[in-house]
Order: C-alpha cells, then structure tokens, then sequence
C-alpha cells in the first residue's frame, strides 16, 4: 500500500495547478507551437516536402516530443525547486505519513501527466490542421507519457543537485537545446553525419520522435521495444537517482 501514497503528492499539485491551469497551459504550448507554424509553414515553404509530405507534417510530430520534454522539464526542474528549495512544500509533507521517496515518485508521476497534457493539446492541433485523421494517432499518447517520465526522471536528478533557479540554465543550454536538434526533431536523422546519429540514438529524445512518427504518420519504426525500453530505463534510473539524492539533501 505505501507505493499509493506517492498519488497524494500527484492530487496535491493537480489541485494547486486547476487554480493556474490556463496560465500553465499556455506557457507550455506556446513556444513549440510558435515552432509548430512559423517553421512548419515559413520555411516548410521554402524546403518543399521531406519524405514525400509538406515539411508541416513531418515537424508537427516532433512537436509532440518537443512540447511533453519542455513540460515535464519545467514541472520537474522550475515547480519541483520551488517546492523543495523556496516554499519548503517537501519538508511539510514529511510531517504527514509520506517518505521522501513517495514525495519524489509523485513528483516524477505529475510531470509525467503534465507532459501528457501538452501532448494532447499538440495532436488536437494536428487534428485541427488536417495533419492526421482517424484514431490511430491516438495510439501515440502512451508515448508522449514515457517521453514525459523519461525527461521527469533526469530533471529530478538536475533538481537535486540545484543550489538555484540560474542552474538550469546549464541543463537546458548544454543537454536539452542540442538534444532537441540532435534526435530529429527538426530534420531526419539521416542528414546527420554517422557519428552524430549513433550519438542521438542514445539519448531519449531520438528514440521519442522515431515512436511519435511512426504512430501518427506511419513512418518505419526501426526498433520500438528498444525506445520503449530506453525511454524507460532514463525515467527509472533517473527516477531511483533523484530518491537518493533527495533522500541525502533533505536528511541534512
């Protein structure tokens, strides 16, 4: 039974986030859909079609991985601080019958559901757009999930460590920007350089857009229980780390 107690953490920040919820929203879902139409019709103009499709479809599902990984980021690096470091929400939960390893495990869920809202609202615009039909690309949720887990787990780990807010700075200029240009998001893979692909199929991200393409649009899936399995294992490990971590930190 303890492993529920991790849910009243999740309840918790989804009833302080309903009173921010529109703000939230559209702070999330407003820079990749800036990216969504400026890029997808501004220069889909000028690069024709990719694949055999007007360049809008094929950016339209690498915003799905775009806006789940900038959503759990945020919840997990910016909101879990304040938690933590500014308002002291953590140590308050202590006092109640909660672990620190339930306080970050329903952290972890909650970026993770706030990752699949954004996902959401990208497919909806797809919908609107006329860039897919049908209920296959709904099959493609699940995934935004795991996309939002796995970048929950490794910000949880960054969250740890943090001192202040200006230490994400590093993480998003250092792993998520070149990550976001690196795993195809933007342009195939296969444009890169050979070193440069097997260097993106390590990281999350590569494996996120191969699965979202293929679910929405039906691109060729190279190896999808292995992008299971990998965005899996970062959301885990990262997960397991960031318990430790802030095991130590607020045992201090």
């Amino acid at each position: 039974m303890h492993g529920w107690r991790a849910l009243h953490v999740v309840r918790r920040n989804a009833l302080v986030w309903r009173k921010l919820m529109i703000t939230s929203l559209v702070g999330n879902l407003a820079e990749p859909l800036i990216y969504l139409v400026g890029l997808g019709y501004g220069v889909g103009a000028l690069i024709g079609e990719i694949d055999g499709r007007p360049y809008v479809t094929f950016l339209a599902a690498g915003m799905i991985c775009y806006s789940t990984m900038n959503s759990a980021s945020f919840e997990a690096l910016y909101s879990a601080f304040a938690r933590m470091q500014v308002q002291r929400t953590w140590e308050g939960m202590l006092h109640a019958p909660l672990t620190s390893d339930d306080i970050v495990t329903g952290e972890w869920l909650w970026a993770g559901m706030k990752a699949l809202f954004s996902g959401i609202a990208i497919l909806l615009v797809m919908y609107a757009l006329g860039i897919v039909r049908g209920f296959g690309p709904i099959a493609v949720l699940p995934v935004a999930l795991l996309i939002g887990l796995a970048f929950a787990g490794i910000a949880l780990v960054v969250t740890s460590f943090a001192k202040s807010y200006d230490f994400f700075t590093h993480y998003f200029v250092l792993l998520v920007t070149p990550m976001s240009f690196l795993s195809g998001i933007y342009f195939p893979l296969s444009q890169l350089p050979d070193a440069a692909q097997t260097a993106a199929w390590l990281l999350p991200l590569a494996h996120g857009a191969s699965l979202a393409r293929g679910l929405t649009l039906g691109d060729p899936m190279p190896w999808p229980a292995l992008s299971v399995g990998v965005l899996l294992a970062y959301g885990l490990v990262g997960l397991a780390i960031a318990k430790h971590r802030v095991r130590q930190r607020l045992s201090r």
